[in-house]
């Protein structure tokens, strides 16, 4: 096939003046290298397409791909990681990975825990705080913890994430609405160990491939999965596969997850123990990091054995199989005109 990829390098925003922790979820290129690389050593041919704007332009010059390898995250707003996948659908172009009602929903984790809750997944109960008001609405118990709603890669974690009284609870959502310019959401501090299940596919061809315990060494930021502790998590991150019985219980949990909100392709499920042992799911995330090393779903691969050619060989086959009811549909009057 002729595939064509799209994403956000952070070098290129760095260039431009963005900060480091805008361009946090940006790749690096050597991921689209490696990425590249593994779809060239499956027998198909390539083409770098880039950012969404050059997304665009590439389309409106009339070219086309029978496939997009999409890994953009995109820079601005709630449906920034549904841009791309938008795009692509009005022309009629398949891609890997989810849709755009799941990208936007997905990254929005107020919205999502309401999906999850009516599919009576657990989760925690949760607050969003906008304006102090808001606070007032707060009825779980302390210790609390407050985050970005709308952010990835750990944005807006950090050392004072976790809280214990109203007064600190006030003064950090005020930090997280006037610095990311979005709501806080704010849930009950979860104490126990955290994980993130790995999978492939889509629907009932979806598996899991493993989890990974995610524990924090000396050093780190404590209590939680930080954007300092993510950013330096070779020195500050111990991962290894989860017990026998952890694993099974995250798999259980995650596969209900991924096809219940409709995810493809690949992707993670986020999930950590509250006191009592009991899996809640923290997020899901169905644009997963794909450097071979550094991001989290190859890492899963490669502590069960899975190659990252197979990796990527299991996502492109997983949106393959969407590509001839797209045709046909196009040949029956349903695509656009080209």
């Amino acid at each position: 096939m002729r595939i064509g990829l799209c994403y956000d390098l952070r070098d290129e925003y760095l260039a431009r003046g963005y900060g480091e922790e805008e361009t946090a979820e940006f790749d690096r290129l050597e991921t689209i290298e490696c990425i590249e690389a593994e779809l060239r050593a499956l027998g198909h041919t390539t083409e770098r397409i880039g950012m969404i704007q050059q997304l665009a332009a590439c389309l409106v010059a009339g070219q086309r791909w029978d496939l997009v390898f999409n890994v953009a995250e995109g820079l601005r707003g709630v449906g920034r990681e549904s841009q791309v996948p938008a795009l692509l659908d009005a022309y009629g172009i398949e891609y890997t990975f989810s849709d755009p009602l799941v990208s936007a929903l997905t990254l929005h984790k107020g919205m999502t825990k309401h999906v999850l809750r009516s599919l009576a997944i657990p989760t925690t109960p949760f607050a969003l705080v906008e304006k102090d008001a808001d606070l007032a609405s707060i009825d779980f118990d302390f210790p609390v913890f407050a985050k970005p709603v709308a952010e990835g890669t750990a944005k807006g974690i950090d050392g004072s994430s976790k809280i214990t009284s109203r007064e600190q609870l006030a003064a950090r959502c005020r930090h997280i609405v006037d610095t990311y310019h979005q709501a806080a959401l704010v849930e009950p501090y979860l104490s126990g160990r955290e994980f993130t299940t790995s999978l492939v596919g889509t629907g009932e061809e979806a598996r899991v491939i493993g989890t990974l315990e995610i524990a924090l060494r000396d050093g780190a930021e404590p209590d939680a999965y930080t954007y300092v502790n993510k950013e330096r998590c070779e020195d500050l991150i111990h991962y290894f596969p989860a017990d026998v019985d952890s694993a099974r219980r995250c798999a259980e949990i995650s596969l209900r997850v991924w096809r219940g909100l409709g995810c493809r392709d690949g992707g993670r499920v986020d999930l950590r123990e509250d006191s009592r042992g009991r899996l809640q799911v923290l997020e899901v995330n169905p644009l997963p990091g794909m450097h071979p090393m550094h991001s989290d779903l190859p890492m899963t691969c490669t502590a069960v054995g899975m190659s990252y050619r197979d990796l990527i060989a299991a996502i492109v086959a997983s949106a393959s199989t969407r590509i001839a009811p797209l045709a046909e549909a196009q040949g029956a009057g349903g695509g656009v005109v080209r």
